[in-house]
């Protein structure tokens, strides 16, 4: 209890009992004063005891939930090293099924394509998928390709040219540029010789 329920439960025998005389309620108030002081420190007491018996456990407690935590972060982290796994082995099925493709277009089928019509030709290689047909060109002298593309519709042409000449283009941006060699200034009277 507190200092002033106390104070108060005084107050009320104190009243309640109007028998008493003065003196003696004065004498019960000073009795309640001290039992209020007695008992708060006590409470006191027995808090600061009871956070020092708990501590141990309540420690004990944090490391637990710690470690419990962890262990979730660390199934979390396998889970996302597996996916991360399924994706690599994703990127190389692509990069296997890419080479099988460019090994598809053989020497035969290259030397069946070279002998054709550009006409037949191109109307069977529109009908392919885009990297099947790339490969078949790049593979054919430039000549046959070239009578080939022109054959075929504009938009189609420049796209399998362009997948052509990837490879072409990463390694020319990876060349230094060539400059062209300094030319004669002009005559000084700006006349053409």
């Amino acid at each position: 209890m507190s200092k002033s329920s106390l104070f108060l439960a005084g107050l009320c025998v104190a009243v309640l009992s109007t028998s008493a005389s003065p003196r003696a309620v004065a004498q019960d108030l000073k009795k309640l004063d001290s039992d209020a002081a007695k008992t708060e420190q006590d409470v006191g007491d027995a808090v600061g005891r009871y956070c020092s018996n708990i501590a141990p456990s309540v420690g004990e407690a944090r490391v637990a939930w710690q470690m419990k935590r962890l262990q979730e972060l660390d199934g979390q982290i396998k889970k996302r090293i597996e996916e991360l796994e399924a994706k690599e082995a994703e990127a190389r099925d692509w990069v296997n099924k890419r080479e099988e493709m460019l090994k598809r277009a053989d020497e035969d089928i290259i030397a069946i394509y070279a002998k054709m019509r550009p006409e037949a030709a191109a109307a069977q290689l529109n009908l392919m998928d885009d990297s099947g047909a790339a490969a078949i060109l790049s593979k054919l002298n430039p000549r046959a390709a070239s009578t080939i593309l022109n054959e075929m519709e504009a938009a189609r042409a420049a796209k399998l040219a362009d997948l052509i000449s990837g490879p072409a283009k990463a390694a020319s941006a990876a060349a230094p540029p060539v400059t062209p060699s300094p030319s004669a200034p002009p005559p000084a009277d700006g006349k053409k010789s």
